[in-house]
């Protein structure tokens, strides 16, 4: 009975609390002002028991205020994660939307294998983080404006400056074609290591003393064959190539900056075969006349040649003469052959193919020792030739009868647009004459005389008909250009635009 009454008791005052808040509730719905007096005091809490507090103490220590619904990774993300960590064994990028595809290139990591990466990923952004990571310096603009192509062709050739051969397994460079074959349009490389030398073997003791050391064969010191790896980059256009050796230190032999006859005619043999090749620069390597000549009836008739560049050599008249007959041979635009030991024979076979030529635009014969009379042949060929713009003959002994000549070419040749004639022995009267031939021409744009003993009121007014000829030029420019697109061309009234 008693509990019965305490169980009453309390359903009483749990009835009597809820009308009280009822009302209260009531009261402030009704907008009516509620007493503080009205209001029941809270009731005091009665003190907890030890076993209480430790309870609630370690569940708001457990808590994390600061976790939220908003951090926790969507499902994509871990599944672009997944995708990031396991790619080198499972490469999925392809099948992705494209929001997802750079979010994946975004994060994966440059080093990994280029047998998975080569022909899958084309991003410019993940190749500019390949190239950075291995080169501080990186010249865009030589390779074609492409991080990807960038990045195959230094590391290339990397690896042929780094080749020895018969130590180096071929397989290195030639396991890379399937993967650089269409981004490799472009070979510079200016280091070739020959094979490592082995200490000669001791002499026996009955060896006469009589015998010479120059009778001993000295070993063939070949390099690098290119033709496999030529043979396999259907891009090529463009190889550039010195034979030496770069930081040889103490182990400095003359040797090592030898290009052999097997390397010539090795050599002579890939860009006979590569349709493709434009240019063509073989420079620093010592190459003489009969290497020259070896190499230049490879490139008779080659259909897509325009630039030969055998400069800093050691060619002579005959090689220059195989030059000659390269230009009647071929579609070469640019030919250059300066710093080598071409003389007057020399210049007079280039005058001659020079005057029935109708391809080439720059001629450099800078630095050799082709005197008056070979100038005075290219000066003559130069009254016929209709399509050179460009010779460099400084430093080549040239005196006043050369000048002569040439201020008669400049009052009749209406394509020549940059002449260097500096570094020789103009004189006084050769540069008065050239300054008469000067007053007739309008298509010069470029004169140099430095250090040819013209006199100073002579290169000055020579000075002040070039600027004529250009700002000429720069009208005609802009006459055309506003005929051809009259929208967007600047026109003659304003001409800073």
């Amino acid at each position: 009975m008693q509990e019965t009454g305490t169980a009453s008791s309390r359903s009483r005052s749990i009835i009597s609390t809820q009308s009280r808040a009822s009302s209260l509730g009531q009261g402030l719905a009704s907008g009516s002002r509620v007493s503080k007096s009205s209001i029941p005091a809270p009731l005091k809490a009665k003190s907890l028991n030890p076993g209480a507090s430790v309870h609630r103490m370690r569940r708001i220590i457990a808590e994390d205020a600061e976790w939220s619904l908003a951090i926790v990774p969507l499902l994509t993300e871990l599944c672009i994660r997944h995708i990031v960590k396991n790619f080198q064994n499972n490469p999925i990028l392809k099948q992705l939307p494209a929001r997802h595809q750079q979010k994946v290139l975004n994060n994966l990591s440059p080093d990994l294998p280029l047998a998975v990466t080569a022909n899958l990923i084309d991003d410019e952004n993940y190749w500019h983080r390949c190239c950075v990571q291995r080169w501080p310096v990186c010249h865009l603009d030589c390779h074609g404006g492409s991080w990807k192509c960038t990045f195959f062709e230094k590391h290339l050739e990397n690896l042929i400056k780094h080749f020895i051969p018969g130590t180096t397994d071929p397989a290195v460079i030639l396991d890379l074609l399937p993967l650089c074959r269409n981004y490799v349009h472009r070979i510079r490389v200016d280091q070739f290591l020959p094979p490592v030398q082995l200490p000669p073997p001791p002499h026996s003791g009955d060896q006469s003393d009589s015998g010479s050391e120059g009778e001993m064969e000295e070993p063939t010191m070949d390099h690098y064959q290119l033709g496999d790896l030529v043979a396999g980059l259907s891009q090529l256009v463009e190889l550039d190539l010195v034979y030496g050796v770069k930081d040889c230190g103490m182990n400095f032999e003359w040797n090592l900056f030898l290009f052999t006859y097997r390397d010539c005619h090795s050599l002579a043999a890939t860009i006979k075969a590569c349709h493709t090749l434009k240019i063509f620069r073989l420079t620093q390597s010592k190459v003489d006349d009969d290497k020259a000549r070896i190499l230049i009836r490879s490139l008779l008739d080659h259909p897509a040649l325009e630039e030969l560049d055998l400069s800093h050599n050691c060619i002579g008249d005959r090689g220059a003469r195989a030059a000659a007959k390269l230009l009647s041979h071929s579609h070469l635009r640019v030919l250059n052959l300066a710093n080598n030991q071409v003389c007057a024979p020399g210049a007079q076979s280039l005058a001659y193919a020079l005057a029935h030529n109708t391809n080439l635009l720059s001629l450099n014969l800078r630095l050799n020792r082709i005197e008056d009379e070979g100038g005075q042949a290219l000066a003559h060929a130069l009254q016929t030739n209709k399509c050179l713009t460009t010779l460099h003959l400084g430093g080549n002994e040239l005196s006043e009868p050369t000048a002569t000549l040439l201020s008669q070419v400049l009052s009749v040749n209406t394509t020549l647009t940059s002449i260097n004639l500096s570094c020789n022995h103009i004189g006084l009267d050769g540069g008065k004459q050239l300054l008469e031939g000067m007053s007739d021409n309008r298509t010069l744009l470029d004169f140099d005389l430095r250090l040819s003993d013209v006199a100073q009121e002579s290169e000055y007014l020579i000075g002040q008909a070039l600027c004529a000829n250009r700002e000429e030029a720069r009208q005609r420019a802009l006459n055309a250009s506003h005929f051809m697109s009259p929208l967007t061309a600047t026109g003659p009234e304003n001409p800073e635009g």
